[in-house]
């Protein structure tokens, strides 16, 4: 028996992969939004970007900007009961609609 794959992409075959005509790199709008303290984002993990992205768990969800460490961002995110302090690279960020 072959034992089990526990790395940080495993099983995330069709949620880190894009579509054929979006391969490749992302525009460098994404890179140079300024996010400001107290901004609602949404986490939107970019496969094309390994730095700084955050764990599959938070793809999806919606956090509050807490403050900037490098050219990350400090993003806390409730995950049930919990409120987790993440570190994101502003490719995996997009600014909240609500």
């Amino acid at each position: 028996m072959v034992k089990k794959s526990h790395g940080f992409r495993a099983r995330t075959r069709s949620l880190m992969s894009k579509r054929v005509r979006q391969r490749g790199l992302s525009p460098l709008g994404s890179v140079l939004v300024d996010y400001e303290v107290g901004q609602h984002v949404d986490i939107v993990i970019n496969p094309s970007v390994h730095k700084g992205m955050p764990h599959r768990r938070y793809h999806g969800r919606t956090g509050v900007v807490v403050g900037l460490r490098g050219r990350g961002v400090v993003v806390d995110v409730k995950l049930g009961k919990a409120l987790k302090t993440l570190i994101i690279r502003p490719e995996h960020l997009r600014a909240s609609k609500g």
